[in-house]
Parts: C-alpha cells; structure tokens; sequence
C-alpha cells in the first residue's frame, strides 16, 4: 500500500509540473504570435545552403575535363591559380584605365558584394513570405551612394559645381536631400511591418544596415583613397593580394599547424610566410611605383585645363631622402637605363656606410604591409564565421575556385578604412579646393571678409 501511495504521489507531482509548464507556454504565447517570427531553425539554415550558389567547387566543362584526371587537391589549386592570374591581369588593365575606370570598378564591386550579402537575408525572405525585403534593401542601397558619393562630388568638385547654378542648390542642401531619402524608406518600412514577422522583419532591417556598412561606406572611403594618388589605393590592394596568394601557397606546401577554427584551412606556416612575403613586396612595389607621377599625384580638378589632372611636383613622401644610420647602411643607387621598354636597372650595394636614401613613403608601406598580413586576414576570419553561421562554404560562384565577389574583398573592405584613417591621420594637408568649396557657400559679407583678412596678411608679408 505504502508503494502505490508513494507512486500516486509521484503522479501528482508530475502532474503538477505539467500543468505549470503549459501554463508557461501559455503565457509566452502572448509574445510570440507564430512560430514563423522566431530565428530561421536549423532546418531554415539548411535550406539556405542549398539554395545559395557556391563557387569554389564549379568549374568551367573545358577546365573540369581537362583536370579530371588530377586529385581533388591539385585540382582546385590549379584552377583558383588560372583564375588568380586573370583576375592580377584584369586589375592590372583596370589601372591602366585610369582614375575613373577604377571608381566605376569600385561602385560594380560595391553593388556585387552588397547583392551577395543581401541575397543570403533574401532567401530568408522567400521562406518567411516577408513584404517589400528586397526593394527596400536596394532602395537603401541607391540613398547611400547618393550621400557618400555626392560628399565626394562635393569635397573634389565643389568649386566647379558651385558655378552651375541649377547644380548650387544641390551642394548646398545635399545632406538635406539624402537624409529626406532615407526618412522616405524608414517610412516605408515601418508601413510595411506585419505583426506575424515583426522579429524578423527589424532583423532583416538591421541586416540590410550592417550591410551597408560593411560595403558602401568603405567603397566610399576607396574612392577618397584613389583622389589622394592612385598609390594609395594601388599598393594596398596589392598587398592584400599579395598575403592572400602567399598565405595560400605557404599553406598548401608546409602548413601543418591549424591557426583558427573558423578557418580550419588556414595554417600559421601560411599566416607567417604570407606575413613576410607581403613586407617584402610592399617594399620593392613601393619603391617602383614612386618613380611615377601617374602614381604618386593627388587627382584634383584643374580649372585652367577644365577637366582632371595627375600632374604634380612630387611630394616630400616621393622625394628620395637621406637618413642617417649609425652601425650599417643600404645605399641604393638606380641607374635609369633607356630601354625601349622602359625597364628599370636597380643596382643594390651593401656595406658600411653613414647614410640611406630611401623615399620616405617606403616607410608608410612597411606600415601598410604590417597591417595587411596580420589584421588584415581578420577581416576574411569573419566572412568565414559570417558563412559558417549559415552553413554555406561561398557567397557566391562567379569566380571558379574563388566563391562570389564578397570573398575576395572581404579583407579589402577592412584595409581600406585603415589606409583612409593612416592618410587623414599622418599623411594629409588642408586641401585648398575644399577650402575654396566652403567659402563659396558663404554669405558675400562673410567672403568678403575673408578676402580682407588675407589682403592684410599677404600685404604685411609682402612688405
């Protein structure tokens, strides 16, 4: 009798337990109105990796048929290598173009990447039935790059506009304007909010910002990188690209010491080897590219000429200079022979001495080069953590052996804003076209007196 009244007991208790967990399920329901508003659940996610495009593993037929006799390993080592070359040579081809072929590159690669990142939350979309994601998430897009890009226009071109009279109101008021475009899509988005999803309609919400971040506000900083000479944009690209091939390269023959699970392919043998190759490089491809004014001039508009120039006396950062060493020196002397190619003829000698001449901005790239292979894989650890969250190896397939464009700019995005925060910080001088931009929208009592203040000053040092 003691058992069955111990067993009833027991009963009771659970029971009881029962009845107080459904009561707290009830009680929840009155702050989740579907199952749908939660976080995507894994079978979402999964479904995600499936639907997205993946590119390290396609392959184009004639390449595939060609390799397929060689193991899985050699084979995409063989492909992301033709493609590496391809994309160098396109780079390259890109530069020649000048200044506003790289610009345009740069707003593509911005639209790409943002569409890569954006198609992940629009997946979540389409499983969800959630209105107007899309749409909006472009429309923020377009009201972005008016800002950022107008801010250039205005910043590099504000003399020259600001005589257009129908262009005049536009500077004036031109962060007016945009903050007008973006109230337009906050309101639309609250309009467009349905009480089953609003959990993930504001996630998608912040999604789509974050997302701005990340692209459109560096590819905003890479064209204020470009104006102030092509050097500044040209050597940290390369350097990254530099530490991402030789971190490859360096990993594939020797690594054996796994560097970070979010990456396990990533090895320390490749993260030092990348390391120094890239110092090394930012050295050499500094040192050429500061023989060149095309190079090495800030792009400003020039009212005598009427259009952009690259023409400049160079610079104290691209004048070689002498420095002092007290135990050992590396004197440099470059003998410019005349080629018809144009070739270089460096001649290296080492020894004892009392003086180095070096042009200071090699100094800069050591900096650059120190950044780029030690913080600058950082930025490829966290695409890599931002892929993995959602089980998919790529974020996108238009480059074989690659992935999508968002791979191979996922730590050009974080060297860009370095590079931009390195000029404003120690490199730059008041810019004398952006002096003149803002005392023409002032008043013309205020101008005026501006004029009087510097008659008085130049006469005093005239005289």
């Amino acid at each position: 009798m003691a058992e069955v009244r111990r067993r009833k007991t027991d009963n009771e208790a659970d029971d009881a337990a029962a009845a107080v967990a459904a009561s707290s399920a009830a009680d929840s329901s009155d702050h989740v109105d579907s199952e749908e508003e939660k976080i995507p659940e894994e079978k979402f996610v999964e479904e995600l990796a499936k639907n997205l495009p993946q590119g390290t593993d396609k392959t184009p037929e004639l390449l595939d048929s060609a390799l397929k006799d060689l193991p899985d390993r050699w084979k995409n080592w063989v492909i992301r290598g033709i493609f590496t070359w391809i994309m160098i040579c396109g780079f390259a081809l890109i530069i020649y173009g000048g200044p506003l072929a790289l610009m345009i590159t740069t707003l593509l690669v911005q639209v790409k990447c943002f569409q890569e990142i954006i198609s992940i939350g629009y997946q979540v979309y389409r499983i969800h039935g959630l209105p107007w994601f899309r749409s909006l998430s472009w429309y923020f897009l377009l009201t972005s790059n008016y800002f950022f890009y107008g801010e250039n226009l205005v910043d590099y071109f504000g003399v020259v506009i600001n005589r257009v009279e129908y262009l005049k109101f536009l500077v004036t008021y031109h962060r007016f304007l945009s903050f007008a475009l973006y109230i337009v899509g906050f309101v639309w988005f609250v309009l467009s909010l349905v009480k089953k999803y609003y959990i993930k309609q504001f996630s998608l919400f912040a999604w789509t910002h974050v997302s701005l971040l990340i692209v459109v506000t560096q590819s905003y900083l890479i064209i204020q990188n470009i104006f102030e000479g092509l050097i500044w944009f040209i050597v940290p690209v390369s350097m990254i690209v530099c530490n991402d091939v030789m971190a490859y390269v360096f990993g594939f023959f020797f690594g054996r010491t796994p560097l970070i699970k979010l990456s396990p392919k990533k090895t320390w043998e490749g993260f030092i080897g990348g390391g120094f190759a890239t110092v090394l490089f930012g050295i050499l491809f500094s040192y050429v590219l500061c023989n060149y004014q095309y190079f090495i001039c800030p792009i400003q508009y020039s009212e005598e000429l009427g259009r952009m120039t690259m023409s400049c006396v160079p610079s104290y950062l691209f004048t070689p200079q002498e420095y002092s060493l007290k135990l050992v020196s590396l004197s440099m002397h470059c003998n410019y022979a005349q080629f018809s190619n144009n070739l270089i003829k460096l001649k290296l000698q080492f020894g004892i001495g009392k003086t180095l001449n070096i042009y200071p901005f090699i100094w800069h790239s050591i900096s650059l080069s120190l950044f780029s292979s030690i913080i600058g894989p950082f930025g490829g650890f966290f695409a890599s953590g931002f892929k993995r969250a959602f089980k998919i190896k790529d974020f996108g397939d238009m480059i074989p052996g690659h992935g999508g464009i968002m791979d191979r700019f996922d730590c050009q995005f974080l060297m860009a804003t370095f590079v931009n925060v390195y000029i404003s910080s120690f490199i730059r001088t008041p810019s004398p076209a952006k002096l003149l931009t803002q005392i023409y929208n002032l008043k013309p009592d205020q101008q005026y007196q501006i004029y009087q203040s510097l008659k008085d000053s130049l006469g005093d040092m005239l005289n």
